[in-house]
């Protein structure tokens, strides 16, 4: 028998997400609950200049001066992106996507998960050319929202279930960012660019001449995000990038090893980014007025390709994916888990809260469409907290299920 050192089990950044992550996710629900009762209400107006509030200098005429809707969007998700890049990277080398039998089943769960909702986006919404640029609005999914619904229900959703769940999001975390790199992109400064360009270089050498300390990456990561913003390139790439160049350890039975750059910059931000960052920008970005919403307005072409799409695109997305690979012998379910506790997972990741206002917000600029995208993004989402936490709630468990676990 293997005796492993103490210091060599402690809680890994995945499983310390997951518990601070699920807190965080009902902390996020609360925020994003309160804005929409502000805005409601009679401090609605001191909401909207709360937001808009000017609190900085102009550092690009493409934003212009800097509000505080500006530095939550544009400065503080760069940080949840820089966390969602640590994530990725300590995953695909040695986490639960570090083979490609591990990687086959989230892979293909996420990419049909933010394909049919886009398709069903465009289906609804596409016969109005302005409003095809918010194809990838219901392609994504919220972990720490779907992680807090998932811990309101206990020892209900198996564990298998859980890390599932954030190993899918952590894969279409991944198809956002590209989409944002790729689709949502302005006019390029190419003498910026190149300025990013040599900066992150600069990053990677010093990962590859082996410097620990974080203090420089952290620096240069600060340029990298200023020379990204005047790029034209969203800002939010830069935390992702950075990431990519922090140091990382692999070892063996210890993926938090305590001379891990990358996993002492990871668990320093975990709780940050999950009791703070993520629910001031759901506050921020949250709160819509409903006065004089209408049926009718609920099933405008944009709020309800949306809807659709989180909610029913999701939904079929997964749960089709997962059934196919299983019966093709591609994968093996996840352990322990019930087909119908496998599809409440599925309407799960119908949530795409944070992530789909952040897309909703580059997509359309104008004040209507943009509360018609909070409308459709609140709407898909809540109708897939409300069902997917039902069905997991009632759903029966099937512990004589003894496949591989993922």
């Amino acid at each position: 028998m293997i005796n492993i050192p103490k210091s060599l089990t402690r809680k890994s950044a995945l499983r310390a997400f997951l518990s601070s992550g699920a807190a965080g996710g009902i902390l996020l629900m609360v925020a994003a609950a309160l804005a929409v009762i502000i805005a409601n209400s009679v401090f609605a107006k001191d909401y909207t200049h709360l937001i808009h509030a000017v609190i900085g200098p102009e550092l690009t005429p493409k934003l212009g001066p800097m509000t505080v809707h500006l530095w939550i969007n544009d400065g503080l998700m760069a940080i949840f992106f820089l966390l969602v890049g640590l994530e990725i990277k300590r995953e695909f080398v040695d986490g639960h996507l570090s083979t490609w039998a591990d990687r086959r089943l989230p892979m293909i769960a996420a990419a049909a998960g933010m394909i049919v909702p886009a398709i069903i986006y465009l289906a609804i919404a596409g016969g109005e050319p302005a409003l095809r640029r918010g194809w990838a609005i219901p392609a994504a999914t919220d972990i720490a929202f779907a992680i807090g619904v998932l811990a309101l229900l206990g020892s209900r959703a198996p564990a298998s279930l859980k890390l599932f769940l954030t190993t899918v999001a952590i894969v279409d975390d991944m198809g956002a960012v590209a989409i944002i790199a790729v689709f949502y992109t302005a006019e390029l400064n190419l003498v910026a660019l190149a300025a990013a360009g040599t900066i992150w270089c600069a990053m990677l050498l010093l990962n590859r001449f082996r410097v620990n300390v974080l203090w420089p990456y952290l620096l240069l990561a600060a340029l990298l995000w200023y020379a990204t913003l005047l790029s034209g390139v969203h800002a939010t790439i830069a935390g992702v990038l950075a990431a990519f160049a922090i140091p990382f350890r692999r070892t063996l039975f210890a993926p938090d090893a305590a001379d891990s750059s990358l996993h002492r910059l990871e668990h320093a931000l975990v709780k940050p980014v999950a009791f703070a960052i993520v629910p001031i920008f759901g506050f921020a970005n949250a709160g819509v007025s409903l006065e004089g919403t209408s049926f009718a307005a609920l099933t405008a072409p944009l709020p309800l390709a949306i809807t659709m799409g989180l909610f029913v695109g999701k939904q079929i997305g997964i749960f089709t994916s997962i059934w196919l690979s299983i019966k093709l012998g591609i994968a093996a379910r996840p352990h322990n888990a019930s087909w119908m506790q496998v599809f409440g997972v599925a309407v799960l990741c119908g949530i795409g809260f944070t992530m789909s206002l952040f897309i909703g917000g580059l997509a359309f600029a104008g004040p209507a469409q943009g509360d018609a995208v909070k409308i459709g993004v609140l709407m898909g989402s809540l109708l897939s907290a409300i069902l997917g936490y039902c069905i997991l709630r009632f759903a029966p468990s099937d512990k004589r299920f003894s496949g591989d676990a993922i």
